[in-house]
């Protein structure tokens, strides 16, 4: 996405080929969970195809939030981590907290997700038991598999949520009109938060920040990856897009056209599915929440890798170890220890009621991620800095061009917006209960 200034080419050698499946399908397929679905499926239900180029857009904006860290990761050799602890200890007074506290919250949305369409398929499961099952289920696969492993797995779900979310999308016949009028950039009343929800939230979790660890655990490390990390990156925003638009269809067809409202949370899927159900018969409702669980199922597996791999960096980083020490890869001490973290912990969570306290932290510091990460990325990707970690800076060569400042300052615009209104949200909904 950046504009490339002249320079020599880096490295004689070429890159090897593109393949389909690679840490871009990982990191996309990771960030588009059921939430994310819901708010598209909404959206398509109050606002019909008028919302369709705000889907588009949220693809978009990951695609130059990733490409970023991506080129950030290849064009130094340092992880993120490395990157924002060269901007003042400031950054690590912020991730410490947020790392730690996400983890629990984040956790045992993840296992209550996933296992909400299984209860669904066969509801005498009961619905903790079934996400505790799950929890730990997810913690043996990235514990003991490797991360070539790891992605197979995620290439399957992925193709699992294509053929049952494009199914669903395609079972509606939709209008190809109506379509291509909804990419009109258009806004209609009252839909300022739904914009914000699509465009913000599609695919955009901490695991954005997560692709430069992927791309190191794949072996893709030096500047000569660089075409190769883009076109991965494009190809699965891509898919990402094909996904939320075709939910965006679900709901325009199937509920805006019949005024049916929509449920809220994740049970909106499972409302969808019924619909599904009722309309074209017992298979399809069934079909769908098997895609329903593999977009909750490969989110769960996706944090617990990246975001263990990231929690893992920041501890090799505050106790000094070299980059890329085995302690911080897939499989080492620390990133087992942050998988442990997000397991179990957070099965308390789902024994017993969530405390207040630990939500309203967990909701601030979560609508402060995204532009945290917009602007950092922005000064990352500009110039040197004065006492900067060796080889964090950003070689001429990859430095962000015109078209990239301007994407990265639309993205930091936009998230402080919708960081800004959910940090309202939260404290709205939570400080009257503490």
């Amino acid at each position: 996405m950046s504009t490339e200034h002249a320079g020599p080419d880096l490295s004689a050698e070429q890159p090897p080929r593109w393949k389909v499946v690679g840490p871009g399908l990982v990191v996309a397929a990771t960030g588009v969970g059921a939430a994310d679905l819901v708010a598209t499926l909404v959206a398509g239900a109050k606002f019909g195809y008028t919302l369709l180029w705000v889907a588009v857009l949220g693809a978009v904006i990951k695609v130059v939030l990733v490409e970023g860290a991506g080129r950030y990761s290849l064009a130094t050799g340092r992880t993120i981590f490395e990157g924002w602890r060269s901007l003042g200890r400031w950054t690590t007074w912020y991730f410490a907290p947020y790392i730690v506290i996400w983890g629990i919250v984040y956790g045992a949305t993840a296992m209550s997700s996933s296992a909400l369409p299984l209860v669904a398929l066969f509801p005498d499961l009961p619905l903790r038991w079934t996400a505790v099952a799950i929890g730990l289920v997810g913690l043996a696969m990235v514990w003991f598999g490797s991360y070539a492993a790891f992605e197979k797995v995620m290439a399957v779900l992925v193709a699992v949520m294509f053929v049952t979310v494009i199914g669903a999308a395609a079972l509606t016949t939709p209008n190809l009109g109506e379509i291509l009028l909804g990419l009109r950039p258009i806004l209609p009343d009252d839909s300022v938060v739904n914009v914000l929800a699509i465009a913000g939230g599609v695919g955009g979790t901490i695991t954005l920040a997560a692709y430069g660890y992927w791309l190191r655990e794949k072996g893709w490390s030096t500047p000569r990856f660089m075409r190769v990390m883009r076109l991965d990156n494009g190809v699965a925003y891509a898919v990402t897009g094909v996904f939320v638009v075709s939910m965006l269809i679900v709901g325009a067809e199937l509920y805006y056209s019949a005024s049916i409202a929509v449920e809220t949370g994740d049970q909106a899927l499972v409302q969808l599915a019924d619909v599904l159900e009722d309309r074209y018969g017992e298979v399809f409702g069934k079909v769908f929440l098997i895609g329903f669980f593999a977009s909750s199922f490969s989110s769960l597996i996706g944090v617990w890798s990246g975001v263990s791999l990231m929690f893992a960096d920041f501890v090799g980083n505050l106790r000094d170890l070299p980059s890329g020490h085995p302690d911080t890869r897939t499989g080492g001490r620390y990133f087992r220890a942050y998988l442990l973290w997000l397991t179990f912990p957070p099965m308390l969570l789902l024994l017993l009621d969530e405390p207040v306290g630990l939500i309203l932290a967990y909701g601030m510091l979560g609508a402060l991620f995204m532009p945290f990460l917009a602007i950092t990325l922005l000064v990352l990707l500009n110039k040197r800095r004065a006492g900067a970690l060796p080889h964090s800076e950003v070689p001429d060569r990859w430095r962000n061009g015109w078209l990239s400042n301007l994407l990265l300052g639309l993205c930091a615009v936009l998230f402080l917006v919708l960081g800004a209104n959910e940090l309202r949200d939260v404290l709205v909904e939570n400080l009257s209960f503490l």
